[in-house]
């Protein structure tokens, strides 16, 4: 089919998806939105995680890689599983997000400030809770869908915490796992070295229908800077975590 399409263009369809097996939406560069309203989730809870892997150094790999060509053998052998070493970055990813609901009112769910929202109450989105090593469960927002019509954007974004910005050098990525439907994945896979945050998507709800959008915008400052692309028009000021 991908070759036919090739030829009529617009037969393509409006979004990537997974195959059976992964039952999953994949948000890309080309096709970049997806509606939760034509998918028939817009009831529940919508779950969206943040997941991440530290990796060590890009010259690492490339020198493995090159090791590996001049001696092609090594193609057929797995890689030996290795311990940390000084080349793995240790970074603190932070899943947050802005929204603005019907009545106008705006704001900011994120661990700085303990702001966790509320999930049965304006916004109507609540926070899990802060994960500072890249645990398998990572980082959850929760969005009640059943209060849709209260929520009129939402912008999901992700910052490093004070440490050396390093997007290019974690496994990042994104899942939202609607109460309805196939998951949506969102990988952070640009190269941006001295980014501190990206925007990964934003939920917007347009004429009563929801739609997600992928962002995957990185920036150098944190969410003043978001703020400032997206228009949200919020003060901020300097934030700290307490200890763990």
């Amino acid at each position: 089919m991908a070759f036919w399409n090739s030829l009529w263009p617009g037969r393509e369809a409006q979004f990537e998806s997974g195959n059976a097996a992964t039952n999953s939406i994949v948000l890309s560069r080309r096709h970049s939105t997806v509606s939760l309203t034509k998918q028939g989730a817009l009831t529940g809870n919508l779950r969206v995680n943040l997941s991440w892997q530290m990796r060590t150094s890009d010259i690492e790999g490339r020198s493995r890689q090159s090791g590996r060509l001049l001696r092609p053998l090594k193609l057929f052998q797995p890689d030996v599983v290795q311990a940390h070493t000084q080349g793995v970055v240790n970074v603190d990813l932070d899943l947050g997000c802005m929204y603005e609901l019907a009545d106008g009112t705006k704001g900011v769910v994120q661990p700085l400030g303990n702001l966790l929202g509320d999930l049965n109450a304006p916004p109507y989105i609540k926070l899990s809770g802060d994960d500072r090593f890249g645990s398998a469960s990572g980082e959850t927002v929760y969005v009640n869908l059943d209060q849709r019509d209260q929520i009129k954007r939402m912008l999901c974004f992700v910052y490093i915490y004070d440490q050396t910005p390093a997007f290019e050098r974690t496994h990042a990525k994104v899942t939202l796992y609607p109460g309805n439907g196939p998951r949506i994945e969102i990988e952070l896979e640009e190269r941006a070295p001295q980014a501190r945050s990206c925007a990964v998507f934003t939920l917007e709800n347009v004429k009563g229908e929801l739609i997600v959008r992928r962002e995957v915008k990185f920036v150098y400052g944190f969410q003043s800077e978001l703020d400032r692309l997206y228009g949200y028009g919020m003060q901020w000021g300097r934030g700290y975590k307490t200890r763990a």
